[in-house]
């Protein structure tokens, strides 16, 4: 029996892909990559309704290093969709070259998406991943040339699918006829094809090029505000953000959060003067219940110091020409 591991996104095409094997008798694992863009939650439940393993891996690091140069540009946009799937296939074909499995699949259907699914894109992908001779895209795989896997008899061609173009209609007919019955739509999964947060990324990307993993993340946990072009304010919108953003305190952030009237948490990252954190300090007395007081006291902590800063509020007006959306 072959042996073989996949791409699982958790969404269709990639749980047809599995099962299109799996239904002849190829022993198959699913892998996803974890980064502050996409999750593994999705690829989980597909992993349990379709009854495969799933191999988790977390590799944030690595992708935001690939997303700030990548060899063959975005999509429409900050998603870099050719040298992600290149840098999966890369990172699953490891395990392929240390004997755990004999080969890759996905669930690229050829001509789904213009620009990452044409075939000069697979073939690009395949190319840069630097392991085209074990991948293997059986949605599509009967119009596309043969693979080292079909000939050596490790899958059987004939039953590999011939699925094309942007319509799911084939799709979701297999899975009524397989009893593949919760999957999520089509889209989605990725925060950088969304616009409402590719902005606020963009901005990041363009002031702090050497922004981390962590900086990434406060991206999702509240309002945004450009202090400066080397510093930035992340404020909590509800009781739930402020909590979070005093659990992502990290060496070199600053906290803040106004003392004697209720409101926001604040916290300012990247490489911050005075200027920004009595800036950041003013924001988070503009938005918390001393917003209508001459001065606020704000305390600010930063590698287990704490000081604290007298501050006018800033104003509303103000505050949103600061805000990055």
């Amino acid at each position: 029996m072959s042996k073989a591991l996949g791409l699982l996104s958790g969404g269709l095409d990639s749980s047809l892909a599995a099962l299109t094997l799996k239904r002849q008798g190829v022993d198959v694992t699913g892998i996803v990559f974890v980064t502050p863009f996409f999750g593994a939650a999705r690829a989980r439940q597909a992993a349990r309704q379709i009854d495969i393993p799933l191999i988790v891996e977390e590799i944030g690091e690595i992708h935001l290093d690939v997303l700030k140069n990548p060899r063959y540009g975005y999509g429409k946009n900050l998603n870099p969709c050719i040298d992600c799937h290149a840098l999966m296939f890369q990172l699953a074909a490891r395990h392929v070259f240390n004997g755990d499995f004999d080969f890759l699949f996905s669930g690229e259907v050829l001509g789904q998406r213009p620009m990452s699914q044409n075939y000069n894109a697979l073939q690009a992908v395949a190319k840069h991943a630097g392991c085209a001779d074990i991948i293997l895209r059986p949605l599509c795989a009967r119009l596309l040339p043969e693979t080292p896997m079909e000939k050596q008899g490790l899958v059987d061609r004939e039953k590999l699918l011939d699925i094309q173009g942007r319509s799911r209609k084939r799709q979701e007919a297999y899975a009524r006829q397989w009893g593949l019955t919760d999957y999520p739509g089509s889209g989605g999964g990725c925060l950088l094809t969304e616009k409402s947060f590719t902005g606020k990324l963009r901005d990041l990307l363009d002031h702090q090029p050497d922004c981390t993993v962590h900086d990434v993340e406060l991206l999702k946990l509240g309002r945004q505000f450009r202090l400066s072009p080397a510093a930035k304010l992340t404020l909590g919108r509800n009781q739930e953000g402020n909590e979070a953003l005093q659990a992502a305190l990290r060496p070199g952030y600053t906290l803040l959060h106004a003392t004697g009237y209720r409101g926001p948490t604040g916290l300012v990252s990247g490489h911050p003067s005075e200027t920004d954190l009595a800036m950041a300090a003013a924001i988070v007395a503009g938005y918390g219940k001393g917003r209508d007081e001459a001065s606020v006291r704000v305390r600010l902590q930063k590698n287990g110091d704490e000081r604290f800063l007298d501050i006018a509020p800033m104003s509303q007006d103000r505050c949103t020409l600061l805000q990055v959306v």
